[in-house]
């Protein structure tokens, strides 16, 4: 029977509570350099350069682990 809850974090290698766990950090990221880009709105002297280095650094994080996943699933169907 297909769980619904389990179906995506297996087909990226995690279980549902790593998968929660790495989704809810990345949403927080996101919300902070949301928050911070909305501060610098107001204050244009705060946070300079925040914004964009969230962004950078979230695209980074998320590109290494496609990446690994890619890799992973190489081998896997190398071995299988």
């Amino acid at each position: 029977m297909r769980n619904p809850f389990c179906e995506h974090p297996a087909s990226v290698g995690e279980s549902y509570f790593r998968h929660l766990c790495a989704a809810t950090g990345l949403g927080l990221r996101m919300i902070g350099g949301g928050i911070t880009c909305l501060v610098h709105g107001l204050l244009p002297f705060a946070f300079v350069g925040t914004g964009g280095d969230v962004i950078k650094s979230l695209s980074d994080e998320i590109g290494s682990r496609r990446k690994t996943m890619a890799t992973l699933r190489q081998s896997h169907g190398a071995d299988h």
